[in-house]
């Protein structure tokens, strides 16, 4: 009886080890949906939207200037995500990505120079508040990239060295492009140019988009114009070129999902990463602890601990690589190693002579 139990035992954590791991185990609904109080569409926690095409904007080329409008109304003024990015599939990049950052505006951009590439970051502190509408204004020049709150100056960097060529790719709003970083909140218009806008054309900008939620487009023209105002369907209409339409697919997506990231590339500093580290080798103490327990006692090994360890180790990487084929996952390296720790501390913590005196005095 008790040789069944333990089996059982070791069945139930197994079980729940990959319920925990795969869980949905399928790609859920795409969670944009339109709004009823006027243009625009609402992001979900898992909602993304794309243009159909590749390369998207090809036009643009590297070094001049550019801008870009964006109106938007965040869910959240304590979390973050990926609101929207530009992908060059042919190098597995993101030119360029802007994200809310808790409630701080973070701008990202990433060169394709494979003898010096680069990553830069330019952060703007203090811009998201939960349901409160904001409008964006990103502009570049030979001088440098200036961002614009409201029709206001907020922040200038002559470093960030923003250009048209990196607007150039595909575009993906509402998510990042190679991992699963949703943003929630409401979209209600945007707009792209191939030039940098004035400090006056950036405040007609923004009372043309806030008060007639239709903005006047004179001497500037843009390249893409989303205004929001289908109302229904599965497209968002670029007013400018039908080309880079925005589809919404029937269900959600990550464009290119990474296949077991490599540590370097995972770590974030920060409390949640080392919570999950944590989460992730505690998760499977138990599946070491009961297994190791089941070799030595039912299948007598005589090396039982390293066979529970390869055991952990095999189920973490089954889950490692099926999770790369599910979109809500992150399939990568570091839950493979912290798995297979977490299977080793049980192991040895199931061999301890203290552990193995109390159980014989339980009568186990």
């Amino acid at each position: 009886m008790q040789k069944k139990v333990l089996g059982l035992l070791c069945a139930a954590v197994l079980i729940i080890i990959l319920i925990a791991g795969l869980w949905p185990f399928h790609a859920p609904k795409n969670q944009v949906s339109w709004l009823s109080n006027g243009n625009g569409v609402h992001f979900g926690e898992y909602g993304i939207t794309l243009t159909r095409g590749v390369p998207g904007f090809a036009d643009l080329k590297d070094g001049t200037p550019c801008s870009l409008d964006i109106w938007l109304q965040p869910d959240h003024g304590d979390t973050g995500g990926t609101i929207l990015a530009f992908y060059k599939p042919e190098d597995h990049i993101v030119g360029f990505s802007m994200h809310q950052s808790i409630d701080d505006l973070l701008l990202r951009r990433e060169t394709a120079s494979r003898a010096h590439p680069t990553k830069t970051k330019l952060y703007v502190e203090h811009v998201f508040r939960e349901n409160n509408q904001l409008f964006i204004t990103i502009t570049s020049s030979p001088e440098g990239t200036a961002i614009y709150l409201n029709g206001a100056l907020v922040r200038t960097s002559p470093r960030f060295g923003l250009s048209s060529g990196d607007l150039a790719g595909q575009f993906v709003v509402g998510n990042y492009p190679l991992d699963e970083d949703g943003w929630q909140g409401s979209l209600r218009g945007l707009g792209i140019y191939d030039e940098a806008l004035t400090e006056t054309q950036v405040l007609q900008h923004y009372n043309a988009w806030t008060t007639n939620q239709n903005p006047e487009i004179k001497r500037e023209v843009p390249i893409a114009l989303y205004l929001f105002d289908e109302g229904s369907g599965a497209s968002v209409h670029n007013k400018m070129n039908s080309e880079t339409d925005l589809a919404i697919p029937e269900r959600f997506l990550v464009l290119h999902a990474p296949f077991l990231k490599p540590p370097w590339i995972e770590y974030q500093p920060g409390l949640e990463y080392w919570k999950n580290v944590l989460i992730n080798v505690g998760g499977f103490v138990p599946l070491g602890f009961f297994f190791c327990a089941y070799f030595e006692s039912v299948q007598r090994l005589n090396r039982a601990v390293l066979a529970t360890i390869v055991l952990g180790g095999l189920v973490s990487l089954t889950i490692e690589v099926l999770q790369a084929f599910l979109p809500t996952r992150n399939s990568g390296i570091t839950d493979l190693i912290t798995n297979t720790l977490g299977t080793g501390m049980g192991a040895i913590l199931c061999s301890c002579d203290s552990v193995r005196s109390l159980f014989a005095r339980l009568g186990l």
